[in-house]
């Protein structure tokens, strides 16, 4: 049974992970944090035992650590005893911190796929440019990797799945939305970190289908979504990276994912990208300063964890799976609903982060009793999603599922 986890980064996400690390901190054990900057990691667990999240009293301290050094990595996972590292920092640190990982034998988790800050969507599969080429190490070492296990990626991965082992007997699409019906009062702002998050939609759209890789240009897609709760919504078919694992696996399905954005979003972004500020080359001033446009309106905009206070409104993210069912034509949408103060109220967080930060830590529970503790590289679909699901569900994310016998929740018991 592993114990002892260490969280890297100290966003929006992170905090989340670690209320809700301290939440079962009976099973995690000691806890540990670590980012650029200590004083954030500090406030993190100052805003955890402000809630007594912390289920026993127990260790949770806070370093400071270079995560692109894999060797500082590897020196604090010695130190603090981890034998679990959740990765939620930049995905420009993925690669750094997995090689630590494999280097200490302890398992490693992220929530997105590894970037490189000159480079905007490369080649598909994305998975396969990085961590993909770490699976004999890891299988070598006995690692665990579990990519992606954040929301999306992550618990959609799980949803198709679940599709592929309850409902479906064929998968011919998966199509992932994800919707978000709330508000956080500013003129502009985005959910989480902006740079990472104009960076997924200034590229190419890559979506599988006709089993290979189709190309569009961001909002060029678009259809509107009648969904549970959120009512009817428009999405555009986006990049994302759960599409790069699950075509691997889905080879014969089409598989798309859709984001919901206002016109308000898509004109500031329209306008942000056609002067040339969300370029992530670096450009000179008049006054001889190089500057990234990119970083400057990062530095500019809202820090995505202080929209929490006044966020409102509720999220919509799930998988719409059509295929075959004993001969027929069949479709199932397996889903989450999630509310922004509710999230609040519990983590200090908005829904964006808390959806976002909850599954590694069910990911982490899970490799800690040994269920999920694989000893090799894996994505979430190629994982047994019943456990992961009903944690979910007992720890803040319910599922649920929509089918031709109706819309009820999710329940293995």
């Amino acid at each position: 049974m592993k114990k002892n986890v260490l969280i890297i980064g100290a966003g929006g996400v992170a905090q989340v992970v670690a209320h809700k690390c301290a939440q079962h901190n009976d099973v995690l054990g000691d806890l540990h944090i670590a980012s650029r900057t200590k004083s954030k990691c500090d406030d993190i667990i100052a805003g955890v035992h402000a809630k007594g999240a912390m289920k026993l009293a127990g260790t949770f301290d806070a370093h400071e650590l270079n995560a692109k050094d894999s060797d500082a990595v590897a020196d604090l996972i010695r130190k603090t005893g981890s034998q679990i590292v959740i990765n939620v920092g930049t995905p420009y640190v993925n690669m750094s911190v997995l090689d630590a990982c494999i280097a200490t034998g302890v398992a490693y988790m992220d929530t997105a796929i590894h970037e490189e800050p000159d480079k905007i969507c490369e080649t598909p599969p994305w998975y396969a440019n990085y961590e993909w080429k770490k699976r004999d190490a890891c299988a070598k070492a006995g690692v665990t990797a579990i990519l992606g296990v954040g929301f999306d990626p992550g618990v959609v991965n799980a949803y198709a799945r679940l599709a592929e082992d309850q409902y479906l007997d064929t998968i011919e699409s998966i199509d992932i939305v994800d919707i978000n019906a709330g508000s956080h009062g500013k003129y502009f702002a985005t959910n989480f970190d902006p740079e990472i998050n104009f960076r997924e939609f200034t590229g190419t759209v890559y979506s599988w289908q006709g089993g290979e890789w189709r190309e569009n240009r961001m909002f060029e897609v678009g259809r509107e979504w009648d969904l549970p709760v959120v009512g009817k919504q428009k999405a555009y078919m986006s990049g994302h990276d759960e599409v790069h694992s699950l075509s691997a696996r889905y080879k014969d399905a089409d598989v798309r994912f859709w984001m919901g954005f206002g016109d308000h979003y898509i004109n500031v972004f329209t306008v942000l990208k056609s002067i040339g500020l969300l370029s992530e080359q670096p450009v000179t001033t008049a006054e001889g300063l190089e500057v990234v446009p990119l970083k400057l309106v990062k530095a500019v905009l809202p820090d995505p964890a202080s929209l929490a206070p006044g966020y409102t409104g509720k999220t919509c993210i799930g998988d719409l799976v059509k295929g075959t069912k004993d001969g027929k034509p069949a479709e199932v949408f397996i889903y989450n609903v999630a509310d922004h103060k509710e999230a609040f109220e519990e983590v200090g967080s908005q829904g964006i982060s808390y959806t976002a930060g909850v599954p590694p830590v069910a990911a982490a529970i899970l490799i800690a009793k040994g269920t999920w503790d694989v000893g090799h590289m894996a994505n979430v679909e190629d994982l047994d999603p019943k456990p992961f699901i009903s944690l979910l569900n007992r720890i803040g994310l319910p599922t649920r599922v929509k089918d031709a016998q109706g819309d009820r929740a999710v329940d293995f018991a």
